[in-house]
C-alpha cells in the first residue's frame, strides 16, 4: 500500500455508515474511484456506482459490488434518568456490547456514549449474555432533556468506536466495519489498477458500493435492476476458520493469508466462476474455495435473480471475528483479490456471454 491508498483506507474506515446513513462514506469512496472511472453517480436510497466505459460498441457491463453499510445500533428509548436503550441494526453480536463505547450521529454532530457494564464483583454469579433490551447507554447525563440536548433523539444510529489497526509489522488490518468496507477499497484498488496500468477492458465496468446489505441485501438489488449489468461479481467477507475452537468439518477450511475465496453453490453461476478458475491458473493468483448449499448470504442471492437473471459469482476477503469490533484481514489477500479482478476484467471479450445456451 503507498501512501494514497494508506489515506484513503483510513478516511474510510474511520467514517460512520451504520445502515441507512451511509452517505458521508459514500461520498469519501466516489472521491476517491472518480479519477479512474468517466462518471460516478448514486440512488434515491444512497447506493453509489462508478462507471468505467469500454470504448467497444455495444459493450456488456461487468457488475463489481462491495456494500458500504456497518452494523451497529440504533436508540429506541430514552428514559427520564438519562438512559438509552438500543436496538440493534443489522447482525450486531449483543453479548461483546457492553462496556463499550459507541459512536452516535447526532442531529448537531458526533456524539459519544458508553454501554453500560455492571462490575464482575456485584453481578449475579452464573451472568449471561445480555439480550438487546438489556443494553443501555450512558451519555454522562442525569435526565431525557440532558440526553437530547446533545442531539440524541429515537432512532439516532451509532457503530463502536475502534479505528484501524495495523498487527505484525503491517500484514495484517484491525478495524470494526472490515465487512465490507475493506471490500470497497477493493473495488475503487481494482479501479486504480486497471488505469495506472493502461487496462482498457472491452466490457464497461460498473463498479458498485451498495447501502443496506445488512437488512437484507437491498441496495445491491436496486442497482442491478436500474442498471442490467450482463455479469456480477459481489465482493464481501468470509469466516476465516483458522482461529481456534472452529469445526472445519462444519464451516469449511478458509485461512487468513491463502488468498480471496469463491464461493459454489446454486447462486453463483458455473460458467463465471469457470471463468475466474482459468485467470487464476494462468497468472498463478492464490484462492480459496468454499461450498454454500443454499444461498451465500451476500448481495449475490439478490443480484443473481434480478429480472431475467444475472450471472454471479460470490468473492470473498477471508475475516477474522466478524461482526466485532476487532475484524481481522490479511492484506496479502486484498492484493490477491484485486489481482485477481484485474485479471478477469482483462480476460472479458465483447462477444463473451456467460449465459447458459441450450
Amino acid at each position: 500500500m503507498d501512501k494514497q491508498s494508506t489515506e484513503f483506507l483510513e478516511e474510510y474506515l474511520d467514517n460512520a455508515a451504520p445502515t441507512g446513513m451511509e452517505m458521508e462514506g459514500q461520498r469519501i469512496w466516489a472521491k476517491y474511484i472518480a479519477p479512474y472511472t468517466d462518471e460516478q453517480q448514486c440512488d434515491a436510497y444512497g447506493s453509489a456506482w462508478a462507471i468505467l466505459k469500454s470504448k467497444k460498441k455495444n459493450a456488456p457491463t461487468l457488475m463489481l459490488d462491495a456494500h458500504a453499510d456497518e452494523i451497529g445500533f440504533t436508540v429506541r428509548y430514552i428514559d427520564d434518568n438519562g438512559f438509552v436503550r438500543v436496538d440493534r441494526l443489522g447482525g450486531t453480536d449483543v453479548a461483546i456490547a457492553r462496556g463499550r463505547r459507541i459512536r452516535f450521529i447526532g442531529t448537531d454532530g458526533e456524539v459519544i456514549g458508553i454501554t453500560g457494564n455492571t462490575a464482575i464483583h456485584i453481578r449475579d454469579d452464573g451472568d449471561k449474555a445480555p439480550k438487546t433490551w438489556d443494553l443501555y447507554v450512558d451519555f454522562g447525563c442525569d435526565s431525557r432533556e440532558e440526553v437530547e440536548a446533545l442531539g440524541i433523539r429515537i432512532g439516532t444510529t451509532g457503530v463502536y468506536c475502534d479505528g484501524p489497526l495495523m498487527l505484525n509489522d503491517g500484514k495484517r488490518l484491525v478495524c470494526r466495519a472490515l465487512d465490507d468496507r475493506l471490500c470497497g477499497y477493493i473495488t475503487a484498488e481494482t479501479a486504480r489498477a486497471l488505469k495506472e496500468q493502461g487496462i482498457k477492458p472491452e466490457w464497461n465496468i460498473l463498479f458498485v458500493n451498495s447501502v443496506q446489505e445488512e437488512i437484507g441485501c437491498i441496495g445491491a438489488t436496486m442497482v442491478a435492476y436500474a442498471q442490467k449489468p450482463d455479469a456480477a461479481i459481489c465482493i464481501d467477507v468470509t469466516h476465516a476458520t483458522d482461529s481456534p475452537g472452529l469445526d472445519k468439518g462444519r464451516y469449511g477450511d478458509v485461512k487468513l493469508g491463502k488468498g480471496g475465496v469463491l464461493s459454489y453453490g446454486p447462486t453463483c453461476h458455473p460458467n463465471v466462476n469457470a471463468r475466474i478458475e482459468r485467470v487464476v491458473d494462468a497468472a498463478s493468483i492464490p484462492m480459496q474455495r468454499e461450498g454454500t448449499g443454499r444461498f451465500t448470504g451476500t448481495n449475490t442471492d439478490f443480484v443473481y435473480r434480478t429480472r431475467g437473471g444475472v450471472p454471479a459469482a460470490c468473492l470473498s476477503l477471508p475475516l477474522r471475528y466478524m461482526h466485532s469490533p476487532v475484524e481481522t484481514a490479511d492484506m496479502g489477500d486484498v492484493q490477491s483479490i484485486i489481482d485477481l479482478l484485474v485479471a478477469f476484467i482483462k480476460s472479458l471479450k465483447v462477444g463473451d456471454n456467460f449465459k447458459h445456451q441450450l
